[in-house]
Order: structure tokens, then C-alpha cells, then sequence
């Protein structure tokens, strides 16, 4: 079997859905299971003919004005980045698990847009949601369990600045960390059942 490549990913969007709004910024960080950052993807999209920027999300943007200036820089047809992302993530030597935080909304940006400029996706349906295991692991409620309250060990050195690359590498950290500290925690349990037995 394979081994595991975590691909952390953050997107920006001028809407909350694809189609009708446009993805406008990706970014990737693929991590292995013991936190080694191996490879990075970052672009740009041109907006998607026909579509229309949310007024909601616009106004929000409008306090965002370095990052929306990031989003916006070199930005390439949907087409050419999403064969080159496709690309990207089939040469990670092994088996890429999305994940995102939260994974809803990014992975349903990256699979439309995949499905509807590749016709496939090298992720299949394997989405991690960071929020979701750091419940797990909490031990806590969804609502309790959100980036502010995470333990400092947890957190990323990278600040969230909404640059998709940023976001990614930053939310990538946090996963690593929740996973060996999850495995450390087995590892203990699993010694202390040998030594009970």
C-alpha cells in the first residue's frame, strides 16, 4: 500500500459556490504523516464565462484588498491551472488525501472544477476535514473545536492571511501536528494494554 500525502489546500472565491461564482486563487502543501512539507502548488484562475461575483463576498473582499490583490495577480484560464494541478498531485509519490479547513467548501470548489475542466480527480472522494479531527481529538463539540481554540502545540508559525498558498502551508501545520500527536497518544495507550496484559 501506498503511503499517504496529506495535500493541505485553501481556496479563495468571489462566491460561496462554483459555477455560478468563480474559484479565484488555489493553493496546495503536501505533507507526508510525519509532517514533512515535500512540495507546494499555487495559482491564479481567470473568472469562469458567464459567472458572476457574489455581492456578499465582494464586500468582504473590499477589507481584504492585499489579499485580493494576490488573488488576482497572473491569474490563467481555469483549464490551463486545473490540468496542471491534476498533474501536480498524480506525481506525489503516493496516495494524495485532500484535506481543508473547512474541507465543505474547498474541496467542493477543487472537485467541480476538476470534474469540470479534467473530467476526473486524483483525490477520488478521500476529503479530510481538519476541523472535524481536531473535534476528534479535542474531544470536544464541532463548535468548540475551532481555531481559536486549539492548543498553542497545535497551531502553525504561518499567519492566516487569506493568500491561498499561506492559508494552506498554515492549516497544513496544524494537521501535522494534531497527527503525531495523535499517534504519540496511540503509541502510549498501546504500551500501557502490553503492560497490563
Amino acid at each position: 500500500m501506498s503511503a499517504e500525502f496529506y495535500v493541505s489546500t485553501d481556496i479563495e472565491a468571489d462566491g460561496p459556490i462554483p459555477g455560478p461564482h468563480s474559484m479565484l486563487s488555489i493553493g496546495s502543501a503536501a505533507y507526508t504523516a510525519d509532517g514533512v512539507l515535500v512540495a507546494t502548488f499555487a495559482a491564479n484562475l481567470l473568472e469562469l464565462p458567464g459567472a458572476t461575483a457574489h455581492p456578499d463576498t465582494m464586500a468582504w473582499w473590499a477589507g481584504q484588498p492585499e489579499a485580493w490583490e494576490a488573488a488576482r495577480r497572473d491569474a490563467q484560464p481555469p483549464q490551463v491551472v486545473m490540468r496542471d494541478y491534476d498533474g501536480w498531485v498524480r506525481q506525489l509519490p503516493g496516495t494524495p488525501v485532500f484535506a481543508g479547513y473547512p474541507a465543505g467548501y474547498d474541496f467542493m470548489f477543487v472537485y467541480w472544477y476538476l470534474m469540470s475542466f479534467t473530467g476526473t480527480s486524483p483525490f477520488a472522494r478521500r476529503a479530510l476535514d481538519i476541523h472535524s479531527y481536531a473535534m476528534a481529538g479535542l474531544g470536544k463539540t464541532y463548535l468548540e473545536s475551532g481555531r481559536e481554540n486549539l492548543p498553542h502545540w497545535w497551531r502553525g508559525t504561518a499567519a492566516h492571511a487569506h493568500v491561498a498558498l499561506d492559508d494552506a502551508i498554515e492549516q497544513g501545520e496544524i494537521l501535522c501536528r494534531m497527527l503525531l500527536d495523535n499517534a504519540d497518544k496511540h503509541r502510549v495507550n498501546d504500551a500501557g494494554k502490553r503492560s497490563a496484559t
